[in-house]
């Protein structure tokens, strides 16, 4: 299809998509969906949905004409299946499902549906949330960075990603609890301090109670250049996640030649790959963490070993031209397919 003949594209996504104090893999994902999207020529008109406001994309699903493509945010599908249900059988709707949805009922509603991981997948069929026939797996694409320079100690830790409880920052500081005095590391956190107070507020006391509060620094949201100078200075990417369903921090890392630990959660260990710059620990375990982190500061070799592997996985990380594509091509293949029956 030429760039002029394509449909154009409602897509749906969170008030919060540009947002740089609400940054979330979601909304990192949409951005480049839908710039992507733009770089080839295709309209894209995005709905905006704001968080907690009842049947705000139903109203405005009902306001586009018949038959038109809508791409939605799996998290807006979720929160609102009734809206979805009313409107999928005059509209050609694929889900992007960012993660499987505790309700995937508005899932089946779909044309298709896009998921961001192979694990995703599994889950959502799993769950008999989609049709396996109609499910496409789009995995987050990486912007390529320079590669970054090892220290001699390898104690520069860095973990990238919200402060929540679902991110396991607590795991991460009972391990660091459980390292050496006389190792020099210091561990960064990167990522919102809004999002649960709460459990920031306990991290704090934590790492005031373990005596790390020198070695341990909170920085909050970082974007820009500030991000990737925080990325340029970091040995070791931790992702101690206890839920994820990609990981687009650790091809992030990888983009500079990061080595990564990482949980076993969920699609974890799909963006870790099987290249050997990585390392997969079980999820909720702290004291395996810390096993790997003490073997990580010990061990010259084994550093060098995982930093020359993290550098070689630069040249075979997926661009997100190639995600925008697979989204195109799904998206094309709706708007030129007949209308499927929905059987919910």
């Amino acid at each position: 299809m030429s760039g002029q003949q394509r449909a154009p594209i409602w897509f749906v996504v969170p008030d919060t998509i540009d947002d740089p104090a609400r940054v979330s893999g979601g909304n990192v994902y949409d951005q480049h969906v839908r710039d992507g999207l733009a770089r080839q020529g295709r309209r894209v008109e995005l709905i905006r949905i704001a968080d907690g406001q009842d049947r705000q994309a139903a109203a405005a699903l009902a306001q586009l004409p018949d038959g038109v493509l809508v791409l939605i945010d799996g998290l807006i599908a979720e929160r609102e299946p009734t809206g979805l249900a009313e409107n999928s059988t005059r509209l050609r709707v694929v889900v992007l499902a960012h993660m499987p949805p505790e309700d995937g009922s508005a899932f089946r509603h779909a044309e298709r549906v896009i998921a961001t991981s192979h694990w995703t997948r599994s889950e959502l069929i799993e769950q008999d949330f989609a049709d396996p026939h109609r499910i496409v797996v789009a995995t987050p694409g990486t912007d390529p960075a320079p590669a970054t320079t090892a220290s001699e100690t390898g104690a520069r830790l860095l973990c990238v990603a919200a402060v929540a409880p679902h991110k396991g920052q607590d795991l991460l500081i009972s391990a660091l609890a459980g390292l050496p005095d006389d190792d020099q590391w210091t561990c960064t956190f990167v990522g919102s301090l809004d999002v649960a107070p709460a459990f920031v507020a306990e991290l704090t006391a934590a790492v005031e109670s373990a005596g790390l509060a020198k070695r341990v620094t909170f920085t909050g949201v970082l974007t820009g250049r500030r991000l990737a100078d925080e990325y340029a200075q970091a040995d070791l990417l931790v992702a101690p996640s206890r839920a994820e369903s990609y990981g687009m921090v650790v091809t992030e890392a990888y983009a500079r030649g990061i080595p990564v630990v990482a949980s076993g959660a969920g699609g974890l260990p799909e963006a870790v790959g099987s290249g050997g710059a990585g390392i997969i620990v079980l999820a909720e375990d702290a004291w395996a963490l810390g096993v790997v982190l003490r073997q990580w500061l010990a061990s010259p070799v084994r550093r060098h070993e995982l930093k020359t592997a993290a550098l070689a996985a630069r040249d075979g990380l997926q661009p997100w031209s190639t995600t925008t594509a697979i989204i195109a091509a799904t998206l094309d293949d709706v708007a030129l397919t007949g209308r499927r029956e929905v059987i919910v």
